[in-house]
């Protein structure tokens, strides 16, 4: 008679996988934290940046928007690529990449820098991608949202220390060539620590090329509606965080509330320092309660709030921080989108999902965010000096963006854990 299998080496098994899997999504999520230092560190040194590229702040906005071009197409290579290939093969030579990216910005030459904020946005979008990509596949779907929200709170991490860390240092007299070639060399280290420290994954084996197979997964998850309403809206609420905050945030309060620079950056910095504390909370809340609809939308209704203060409310009212930070807080509902995309779609074509909706969001800003520094250059005249009024007409579309979204999710389908029960409970007694 064959002996059983002891109960406690299974228990054994399942617990190192466990702990295999935790530590690979936590190397890629400190590589997403790299990145998106990268992503938000030029909005604290746009005077800096205007006087090494010989451009105005237009032109630096420019410059730094090239990020998203490189961002948002990889973001379809990223997902396919992760469902046919595996984190392990793609993530070191993505932080490689973003390494290089930072080296090429350090150069000072405007159309070298050019191409490494495309660098930057190409091999960056590899650590989102790939620590959902990870998360989702390794961990029960009923933590999807919670760890989704995890991810993206090492990623707003990043972009509160590109600005709170950052700034005082440039303020400080850090010369800005040697920040971006620190951290072109960091890249190219997490690249070495990804490479040696990544376990070995099995990808899917799926049929036929490449190609055929990547193609038939986009079809799918692109005809389906909900797929779009996903990255429409979770593009509509992130907006006002990469458009607005990161890249103008600092000076929207120096010029438009007269703030010194010091203060203007640590008040900007509370923004994706609530998306720290919001980005798991909401993750948590959805799926505690089990619905994500109506958490997406109350906390749209809090960031429209927030966001109409922002523009037309005084400084002096609330505390500091306060306004930023609870924004930052609701704005975090983005990346319940990214829980709803993977839900509405086969779960093997999880990777892919996770690109369609990156790319859907971020497309938006690579679009709109040269279209807002025009806006802005033209209502505030040749004369570059910009007033409050100006950045009010400039960014209340931004306003009207989030409106739009909380429509969009009254449209969106509700794929929380607490439907599929009900769901299964009706089926089951038919």
């Amino acid at each position: 008679m064959a002996q059983a299998v002891p109960r406690f080496e299974t228990k054994s098994s399942t617990t190192q996988n466990v702990r295999i899997a935790a530590v690979a999504w936590l190397l890629t999520a400190v590589y997403y934290f790299y990145q998106y230092a990268l992503r938000s560190a030029p909005g604290v040194m746009m005077p800096e940046l205007s006087s090494a590229f010989h451009v105005n702040a237009l032109g630096v906005a420019s410059i730094a928007g090239l990020f998203y071009y490189g961002y948002s197409p990889f973001s379809l290579v990223a997902g396919a690529a992760m469902d046919r290939i595996g984190a392990r093969r793609l993530l070191p030579g993505a932080a490689a990449v973003a390494g290089i990216g930072a080296l090429l910005f350090a150069t000072g030459d405007p159309i070298l820098a050019g191409a490494g904020r495309f660098l930057q946005g190409a091999g960056g979008v590899f650590g989102l991608v790939g620590a959902i990509y990870i998360s989702t596949k390794s961990f029960a779907p009923s933590r999807a949202a919670t760890l989704i929200g995890a991810t993206q709170m090492f990623g707003m991490a990043g972009g509160a220390a590109g600005q709170f860390v950052v700034g005082p240092w440039i303020g400080q007299g850090l010369q800005w060539n040697v920040f971006w070639t620190a951290m072109g060399v960091g890249g190219l280290v997490i690249g070495v620590f990804l490479f040696f420290l990544l376990p070995k994954d099995a990808p899917q084996k799926l049929k036929g090329s490449w190609y055929d197979s990547a193609s038939a997964a986009f079809s799918i998850v692109f005809r389906n509606p909900q797929s779009i309403l996903c990255g429409l809206i979770a593009g509509l609420i992130f907006m006002p965080t990469t458009i607005f905050d990161m890249t103008w945030g600092v000076q929207y309060l120096q010029e438009g509330h007269n703030l010194e620079f010091g203060a203007a950056v640590v008040r900007s910095a509370a923004v994706p320092f609530g998306w720290i504390i919001g980005c798991p909370l909401l993750g948590w809340i959805s799926d505690r309660i089990g619905k994500r609809k109506p958490v997406i939308l109350g906390a749209c209704a809090v960031l429209f709030v927030c966001l109409a203060w922002i523009l037309y409310g005084t400084t002096d009212v609330f505390p500091p921080y306060l306004i930023g930070l609870i924004a930052g807080i609701a704005s975090g509902a983005a990346m319940l989108l990214y829980t709803v995309i993977k839900e509405v779609n086969p779960p093997q074509l999880g990777g892919t999902a996770t690109g369609v909706v990156n790319f859907l969001n971020f497309t938006l800003s690579a679009l709109l965010a040269p279209l807002f520094a025009w806006i802005l250059q033209n209502v505030s005249g040749d004369s570059g000096q910009r007033e409050l009024q100006h950045y009010q007409t400039t960014f209340v579309p931004l306003l009207y963006g989030v409106g739009i979204a909380m429509l969009l999710t009254l449209l969106l389908k509700e794929t929380g854990s607490a439907v599929r029960e009900t769901s299964s409970r009706t089926n089951a007694e038919k």
